[in-house]
């Protein structure tokens, strides 16, 4: 997989657009159970340390799944029916992270204060894509996929 800071040297415009939508929370992970059904998690995502990053209780579903399944999809939170500001969606899969270094820096880097006792997963990239109504500027890619699949704005 592919991570945060690879995507943004490759596609920074995109990079930008989806940190700044995946800035205001909540934003809304889906992962899939053992019985294959996905759940919707809130969450606040972290860009730093180089990576996308999620903190989260050890007792966390989520992070249950992220451990056993690994793949997830990530979408930002949209204030409206009319989805102001544009929407971001990122699918990858989800890497626990001990490195201490690591988690200090992503502590840093976290609008929020981040417990001892909290896991840390950096969500790695496989495909991103963004979508607008008229009120926002579009990166000129909207797509882009690990496999190569790039989609612009025509």
């Amino acid at each position: 997989m592919t991570r945060w800071s690879d995507l943004a040297a490759i596609e920074p415009e995109l990079a930008a657009f989806g940190e700044d939508r995946l800035k205001a929370a909540p934003a809304y992970l889906a992962t899939i159970r053992k019985d294959g059904v996905p759940r919707v998690h809130p969450v606040t995502p972290i860009v730093g340390a180089g990576g996308l990053f999620l903190f989260m209780e050890p007792t966390s579903p989520k992070g249950r799944d992220l451990r056993d399944r690994g793949w997830f999809a990530l979408h930002n939170g949209v204030p409206d029916e009319e989805g102001t500001g544009g929407e971001f969606w990122i699918a990858g899969r989800g890497v626990a992270v001990e490195d201490p270094e690591t988690r200090s820096a992503v502590a840093a880097a976290s609008s929020y204060p981040a417990e001892d006792r909290y896991l840390l997963f950096e969500l790695t990239v496989h495909e991103v894509r963004c979508n607008g109504y008229g009120d926002v500027h579009l990166p000129a890619t909207t797509t882009w996929r690990r496999d190569g699949g790039v989609e612009t704005t025509s």
